[in-house]
């Protein structure tokens, strides 16, 4: 056992390497991803300067919001949606059936063979605006709001990793599963504003059925001290366990997809 696990490092030191062959177009790519994501928190900067507020949140408020999803995101992405976006890809050519007979858990050769070091264009944006975010929205940082912060972006991160585990290994039971990440990161854009500014449908969707607002728009707005909708003070609580229980049905999830899957011969 001990063995095999040693085998995980190797995995990502090989996978690091690949990728920093080139490392100038690498650096290219992390700045165009900068780029783009700054001038999205643009767009947001542009649109409080005419109207002060959104749904009740200034512009330190929504520039955390943004921030804490981005890094959220970066975070659980990098451990997942590369490699299990890939999956359809192995499943409809059969390569995963080789992956099947490795000595090592599926799941587990799957993300440290392909640990995605390039979001780290993400991060390297997340992180100053998240602390001048911190700063400028005042928050309260008293033991049990920095105790919340840390653990609700783990949390986070978790739900991250877990939607995007669940959507990869539906490849493994209808082959095709990537139409799906195009309705995940449809609702993930939703997430960098507040959730009371959408309809009723549409946050009882982002809370249940793809539950991307603990992602960023329900810890946020509990650490902001905002009102949460649906989930009224059960929100803290329900933003800290977001995370473990969906890893939880994701790990299910994949071992029935798993059960599920046929072979590239049907």
């Amino acid at each position: 056992m001990l063995h095999r696990l040693s085998i995980l490092p190797l995995l990502v030191q090989m996978y690091v390497k690949s990728q920093m062959e080139y490392r100038g177009a690498f650096w290219l790519d992390r700045l165009a991803q900068i780029v783009s994501y700054g001038a999205v928190l643009t767009t947001i900067w542009i649109l409080l300067q005419k109207f002060e507020l959104l749904g009740g949140w200034n512009w330190p408020e929504l520039a955390l919001l943004f921030s804490f999803q981005l890094l959220a995101y970066a975070m659980g992405a990098s451990v997942s949606f590369t490699q299990l976006r890939d999956l359809e890809e192995l499943v409809r050519l059969g390569t995963i059936d080789t992956l099947l007979t490795k000595p090592i858990n599926t799941w587990a050769y799957l993300i440290f063979s392909g640990l995605n070091i390039g979001y780290a264009g993400h991060i390297i944006l997340a992180i100053p605006v998240l602390v001048w975010a911190l700063i400028a929205a005042q928050v309260d940082w008293s033991v049990g709001n920095t105790l919340f912060f840390i653990f609700s972006l783990l949390s986070a991160t978790m739900v991250t990793g877990a939607v995007i585990t669940m959507i990869g290994a539906t490849a493994l039971i209808w082959v095709r599963s990537n139409h799906l990440f195009a309705i995940f990161f449809g609702f993930w854009e939703l997430t960098r504003y507040p959730l009371n500014i959408f309809p009723s449908g549409i946050q009882v969707v982002m809370l249940t059925i793809v539950p991307l607002a603990y992602i960023s728009a329900v810890p946020v707005a509990v650490l902001l001290g905002k009102p949460v909708p649906l989930l009224g003070t059960f929100a803290a609580p329900v933003a800290l366990l977001a995370g473990p229980i969906l890893v939880l049905i994701a790990i299910a999830h994949w071992r029935y997809a798993l059960t599920r899957y046929q072979g590239a011969g049907g």
